[in-house]
């Protein structure tokens, strides 16, 4: 059967929420469930997440795969497996030296006997209980699971795959544009109005999605409030996340992407007590131009949380995180990246109320 039959509700039946700012699940319910499995996409799906988040990777045989980096020690139990003792290695990446285990170097088949594992043990302690019990899933499996929750949650579940180290994996002949845009094509979600976009850090990457593939899919630029894309840095070009996050420097996106996932601090920074200061132009700016904004991330313990949204002094202890989203979606952000799909949900409901008795 054309896997493309599966993907469409009929319009009437898509949830009314995702009209709304978007809530994106960020790793999936990374704050419930070990990052990039298909176990913490499910639930932030049914938490309500309108969109779930896998990150990709190459494996040797070419295949795309979920995890937050190519580098794998620290969310598999890859180091305690004696057969791949010899693959630890050092590699450098996007100009960074890095230690460890990388997802090139396996086949799927071998990765597929490992298991994910918390990468914020410290932090999050209950989700260390799941250590051990979940694959590495391919994008395939992803898409096939989108596809399943949609038709048994009765709303559409979009997804929002991020290419990592686009540069780099294309240096060594395992580029993922080819076969990012198979799977999305294969499951018809290469259209303007489909539940997908596509966001990298690196810029020449979505032109080339763009213009060498003729991806029709939405991208999004993902930006820094420090730094520059690897791609531009590693050919010399001295133009920086700052500069593309200007008027002009969004001006000039506006021709490329359909908007950007700038880090929330760029939207309202931190002051140097750790206090949420005053907006930024950045939504203003971007929405000027067209461009849509999807701020990351939002999370609900204090490590993460502004210094006056804290509670206690236990990092790992939940803080104002329902306070903190809805102060950033008064700044008119079209949606944003969160570690829980549920606090999100309960803040994207708390805004509209209050807009609506506004």
């Amino acid at each position: 059967m054309d896997r493309s039959s599966l993907v469409t509700l009929n319009p009437a039946a898509r949830n009314k929420a995702a009209t709304a700012p978007l809530i994106i699940g960020h790793r999936g319910a990374a704050g419930y469930r070990p990052e990039h499995t298909l176990a913490s996409y499910e639930l932030a799906a049914r938490m309500g997440a309108d969109y779930i988040e896998p990150d990709l990777v190459s494996t040797k045989d070419h295949v795309l795969v979920a995890r937050h980096e190519n580098e794998i020690e620290g969310t598999t139990d890859v180091a305690s497996h004696r057969e791949f003792a010899a693959r630890r290695i050092t590699k450098t990446i996007d100009g960074q030296a890095v230690t460890g285990w990388f997802t090139e170097d396996f086949t799927l088949a071998e990765l597929k006997t490992l298991r994910a594992k918390e990468r914020l043990p410290a932090v999050r302690h209950g989700n260390t209980m799941y250590d051990g019990r979940f694959e590495i899933p391919t994008f395939a499996e992803i898409l096939a699971l989108r596809d399943r929750l949609t038709h048994e949650l009765h709303r559409v579940v979009g997804v929002y795959p991020e290419t990592k180290h686009p540069t780099y994996f294309r240096s060594i002949g395992l580029d993922l544009e080819s076969p990012l845009v198979e799977e999305v094509r294969g499951w018809g979600l290469d259209k303007k109005i489909a539940p997908i976009f596509i966001q990298s850090f690196e810029l020449s990457n979505l032109v080339d999605l763009r213009r060498q593939f003729g991806v029709k899919a939405r991208l999004i630029f993902l930006t820094s409030d420090s730094g520059a894309p690897y791609d531009l840095a590693s050919t010399a070009d001295p133009t920086t996340y700052a500069e593309l996050c200007t008027a002009a420097g969004l001006r000039s996106l506006s021709g490329i992407v359909d908007g950007i996932g700038p880090d929330k601090c760029q939207i309202i920074p931190c002051g140097v007590n750790g206090t949420l200061a005053s907006t930024t132009m950045l939504v203003a700016d971007a929405h000027a131009v067209g461009l849509k904004v999807h701020p990351y991330t939002f999370r609900a313990e204090n490590a993460f949380l502004p210094f006056d949204y804290r509670v206690g002094t236990d990092v790992s202890a939940t803080g104002r995180a329902i306070d903190e989203q809805t102060r950033f979606l008064a700044t008119g952000i079209d949606g944003l990246f969160t570690d829980q799909a549920d606090i999100g949900v309960i803040a994207r409901a708390a805004f509209i109320a209050a807009k609506s008795a506004a």
